[in-house]
């Protein structure tokens, strides 16, 4: 029988991450004698859900006799369909019993006979102890979301909205960040109005999500996280010993070195986890890829690698306040949520600015974008975009919509294309045909309706202006770093956090002084409270030098750990 998988044609090099071998890995018996060892084993009747969508949680389930199918449940527009049939020694799960989304797909006793049910407590403690099943495991749950993202299993979560709504982009980029199977209906097509139509919805009820029997109205990115179980949850009594404010590539390293090395981990991102580096197409100076990798790719792996620890993620969720009084230290959300914790990194990263012109914010997801990532390059297909920014980010954005768009501007500020990107970037924008490089030049004016349709560019040496048709704006000039939510911490002039050496006798207070010692590597001015990657005064603003800063910070937490505060 057919697994209703999509179809992945076979590598002449060797198995691909999402052939059947890996999908559906063959346990020896060994294997499985171990795996069941975690389980509780049950008997179970033909036609019993032991695995139903929607639930909060649910359990790997190892079948030991017997039949189980996989269904993704009936939507608005199919019905029920079977995703993938498993017998004696299959195991059933998928990337959510490591991400801690509610499940999509139930599962259903075909032929009765007995699993073994393990908990998400002791799927935790096998993926920590057992290093060969754990291997094993969490390649096959990778694989078969790589799998489902792209296949008609897609449709059991479908975002429906316009293509020019800020908040339909927001939940789109949202989707794709987390890597959830979905489908996006743009309501100004034709299958959109249809969609409207059947359904009996109007536009002020848009951006919506049908998620199986649910429908979400005007949703946000935070209904959308809440729904499927990735809004903060307490992790039960007692206190975090690590709280990590912000999942980019510093946090998100921090996350897996604190988690891994027994701390109870807490991260929290006010948008997604990735920070700048998954609005990056691609990162091919990053060590160990060669070939280079999307900096939406490199997130999502992370994120795993940081949940298989036992870190608990959630996003969006903003921290409005860090309070750091003689109660100790907490983070509190917008909801008043108070997480208290024995040690935090701050590592919320600096975020793109914008121009000072207007309509520029009445744009921003009509046109104007910080990011290129696959979605917003498949959104510039056929249509002439310009770039705006001289760093790495913009040269990446540039090669990655030049394949694709009617014309690619790369305008900088500056006069010389080198002054701030990497070489072997800009020799492959030189000898680009596609990509029209305007140096000494700036944007200076917006042009269109509902959506962005033209850019007013101005030659910074003769002041000559130009309008050009323009349908895709990507942003990436400067950084702001995102403290303004902080307010004990002792920040540089431009709001950057400063830690250790950089600190003065005037930021240290009578705090220290008891404590008797120095400020540790990346300590702020409060004891306890760290900051790494591009949110910290004098950091290199590279993901590399991120990822190491939010290592090394995390050895920092053992040692302040190590002594009272």
């Amino acid at each position: 029988m057919t697994d209703g998988l999509t179809d992945v044609p076979p590598s002449p090099d060797g198995p691909r991450a999402t052939d059947d071998a890996v999908v559906r890995p063959d346990l020896s018996e060994a294997q499985l004698a171990r795996l069941r060892a975690y389980g509780t084993r049950e008997e179970v009747a033909a036609g019993e859900l032991v695995i139903r969508a929607g639930d909060p949680t649910y359990d790997l389930i190892v079948v030991e006799r017997g039949t189980v199918d996989v269904v993704r449940p009936a939507t608005r527009a199919t019905p029920e369909a079977t995703v993938i049939r498993l017998g004696a020694g299959g195991f059933i799960g998928e990337l959510d019993l490591v991400t801690g989304m509610r499940p999509w797909l139930s599962a259903r006793v075909v032929e009765a006979g007995s699993i073994h049910r393990i908990p998400p407590p002791r799927f935790r403690r096998m993926m920590a102890e057992d290093d060969d099943l754990s291997a094993i495991i969490l390649r096959a749950l990778i694989a078969r979301r790589e799998r489902l993202r792209f296949g008609a299993t897609a449709q059991s979560l479908e975002i429906v909205g316009s293509a020019t709504d800020p908040v339909a982009s927001a939940l789109r980029s949202y989707a794709m960040r987390r890597a959830l199977p979905h489908v996006w209906v743009d309501a100004g097509s034709a299958e959109g109005r249809a969609l409207l139509d059947a359904t009996g919805l109007r536009d002020e009820d848009l951006p919506a999500v049908f998620a199986g029997e649910s429908t979400l109205l005007r949703a946000t990115p935070g209904e959308l996280a809440e729904h499927l179980g990735f809004a903060y949850r307490p992790m039960g009594e007692g206190v975090a010993d690590l709280v990590i404010v912000g999942a980019g590539p510093a946090g998100l390293a921090a996350a897996v070195y604190g988690a891994s090395e027994g701390l109870r981990t807490v991260v929290l991102d006010a948008v997604a986890p990735g920070g700048q580096a998954a609005a990056s197409a691609r990162i091919e100076n990053y060590l160990g890829f060669p070939t280079g990798l999307g900096g939406a790719e490199l997130s999502q792996r992370a994120v795993v690698q940081a949940m298989k620890f036992g870190a608990q993620l959630s996003a969006p969720c903003g921290v409005a306040a860090l309070e750091t009084g003689e109660d100790g230290l907490a983070a509190v959300l917008a909801d008043g949520t108070r997480i208290a914790a024995r040690a935090v990194i701050i590592a919320t990263g600096a975020r793109y600015r914008s121009l000072p012109l207007p309509r520029w914010d009445e744009l921003v997801g009509a046109g104007i974008s910080y990011a290129a990532t696959e979605m917003e390059v498949r959104g510039a297909v056929g249509r002439p975009v310009a770039v705006i920014g001289g760093a790495n980010s913009a040269g990446q954005a540039a090669l990655a919509l030049a394949p694709v768009a009617g014309s690619v501007a790369l305008v900088i500020r500056g006069a010389d294309i080198a002054a701030g990107m990497s070489s072997y970037l800009v020799e492959r924008i030189l000898s680009d045909p596609r990509i029209e490089v305007r140096t000494s030049t700036e944007v200076t004016g917006l042009e269109g309706g509902a959506a962005l349709e033209g850019i007013v560019l101005t030659d910074r040496a003769t002041g000559a202006a130009e309008t050009r048709p323009c349908e895709g704006l990507f942003c990436f000039i400067g950084a702001r770093p995102a403290t303004a939510w902080l307010r004990e911490i002792a920040l540089d002039e431009d709001g950057f956090i400063l830690t250790d050496l950089r600190l003065t006798p005037d930021d240290l207070g009578e705090a220290w002084r008891a404590l008797g010692r120095a400020p540790l590597p990346f300590e702020t001015s409060v004891p306890g409270v760290f900051a790494a990657g591009d949110v910290r005064h004098g950091s290199m603003k590279r993901v590399a030098a991120a990822v190491g800063e939010g290592a090394s910070a995390v050895r920092s937490v053992h040692m302040a750990l190590a002594v009272p505060v």
